[in-house]
């Protein structure tokens, strides 16, 4: 579903990645692995389309997107990328429903169809009774797990995570991580996965090591 081909990327003098290929294919769980600095955030955020690589290609479903127009990709991330990270990042004036709606209505989708899917999605993830609750009143596995649903929201064809349960206590980040792979199981839905976390990286199907920006 995802090729990357040969794509390197420096900040200024330092060279971050390294002449990269991976393939990551429809339904997959990939974790990505390494110490800080090893490149695996960026690498993350070029497969997103957050960044661009300064040589290279990353196709998407056959399409190269490192071609397309900054609009063009907004477009593309909207639809069909979902984010994770490890700071929920929910906006606190709005109710869990709202935060999961958010991405559905920056993309113009039908309100009631909006709030039909963000309120199952919530259901699924045992938050059917917190639905109406503002991100101040929920515990921070809670917080997460709406992330994870706005994630969700405009049925992606991917689902990217950075650190996800790097800021959860250990009962929590393993039920994300359960979570992740009844997703996968429910929608076919594919993730790549930024962690430090082993037990994670172990439950993966497939782990890449990245190293001083190349994988090893």
């Amino acid at each position: 579903m995802i090729k990357i081909e040969n794509i390197s990327k420096s900040y200024k003098k330092l060279q971050v990645l390294k002449n990269i290929n991976l393939h990551i294919q429809k339904g997959e769980v990939l974790a990505i692995v390494g110490a800080s600095g090893a490149g695996k955030s960026t690498l993350l955020h070029i497969i997103g389309t957050l960044d661009r690589p300064d040589v290279g290609n990353v196709l998407f479903n056959d399409q190269n997107i490192t071609q397309l127009s900054e609009k063009a990709l907004s477009t593309l991330r909207n639809n069909k990328i979902g984010f994770i990270f490890q700071f929920h990042n929910l906006l606190p004036e709005f109710t869990a429903l709202e935060n999961v709606c958010l991405p559905a209505w920056i993309g113009k989708k039908d309100d009631k169809t909006t709030r039909e899917r963000a309120k199952m999605l919530l259901e699924m993830l045992n938050l059917g009774e917190r639905i109406n609750h503002f991100p101040s009143q929920l515990s921070g596995g809670e917080q997460q797990r709406v992330a994870v649903a706005r994630a969700l929201i405009n049925s992606p064809d991917i689902v990217l995570a950075d650190e996800p349960s790097g800021n959860l206590d250990s009962k929590n980040a393993q039920e994300l991580h359960h979570i992740f792979f009844d997703l996968r199981e429910k929608f076919n839905q594919t993730f790549v996965i930024v962690t430090h976390n082993e037990t994670l990286a172990k439950m993966a199907d497939r782990t890449i090591v990245l190293q001083d920006g190349n994988i090893i």
